[in-house]
């Protein structure tokens, strides 16, 4: 914890936010263009005397409820209110977040653009939100909506015939991947029912699912080397690389193969194909 910036930051904030600001009434004789650090207090529920200890950094350390009041009464937005609890030495609270069954605008803008390489978006769970051209020429159009069942993870494990994507020796290694980053998302959205149900789902109609989550392996799918069999040009080795969203719900997947090697002469051939 660092007390003389916490002090030096509800300060700055405090002296930005006029009375009007939050219900309170405006006078002529006030001293100061901000709030007062009796209302500031008021306002968050606290004492006067313990926010101007804080105000004057001499060691008062607030818990993560405390930081929240304070976050609420000088109206902070969300870098600002992370930014106090960073100060406090408080974990930032879980952020809630809106649907992520529609792909984030900026995500979609850079799948408009990506036209000379497979991309698609999806969201943390697999589920497919946009394709382009390409994309589709190459895994076929993955069914979009309908909740985690639609998921290509949850398809894996449960849909025998989506395997089809992939050669057969490859299957561990994928199923491994794809727990592993389930695991790692379900860490951070423990309280989403759409994740803890599609773990619960899966943990019961798949041994090999159930076996693998007990291992307890965690890691976030960024980058992988893959094969993938296609039903004209056959098996394509190909890169697959992930741009994630700032709140990591959504993924921006594209593909790519290094210069002169037969991926990337296949991607070219991909491009005739999916017209």
């Amino acid at each position: 914890m660092n007390p003389s910036e916490l002090a030096a930051f509800l300060r700055s904030r405090r002296d930005r936010i006029r009375p009007a600001d939050v219900g309170l009434p405006t006078s002529t004789r006030r001293r100061v263009p901000g709030l007062r650090r009796e209302e500031v207090a008021q306002l968050a529920g606290l004492s006067a005397d313990y926010y101007t200890e804080l105000e004057r950094g001499s060691g008062a350390q607030p818990s993560a409820q405390v930081v929240a009041a304070l976050a609420r009464a000088l109206r902070l937005d969300g870098d600002e209110s992370d930014h106090l609890f960073h100060l406090a030495s408080r974990p930032t609270p879980p952020k809630v977040h809106g649907s992520t069954k529609k792909p984030q605008p900026s995500l979609l803008d850079l799948l408009d653009r990506l036209t000379t390489t497979p991309a698609q978006v999806i969201t943390d769970l697999h589920e497919t939100l946009a394709q382009n051209r390409l994309a589709i020429a190459l895994v076929g159009l993955h069914p979009a909506g309908g909740g985690f069942t639609s998921s290509f993870a949850y398809r894996w494990f449960t849909d025998p015939d989506s395997r089809s994507l992939y050669p057969e020796e490859d299957h561990p290694h994928h199923s491994r991947v794809f727990v592993a980053d389930l695991h790692a998302v379900a860490a951070r959205r423990a309280r989403d029912t759409d994740v803890t149900q599609m773990v619960a789902e899966l943990r019961q109609h798949s041994q090999e699912f159930a076996a693998l989550w007990d291992t307890h392996d965690v890691a976030l799918r960024r980058a992988d080397h893959k094969r993938l069999v296609h039903p004209t040009l056959g098996i394509i080795e190909l890169d697959c690389h992930s741009l994630f969203s700032e709140d990591g719900r959504q993924r921006l997947l594209w593909f790519t193969a290094p210069p002169g090697t037969k991926g990337a002469a296949q991607l070219e051939s991909l491009s005739v194909v999916s017209t």
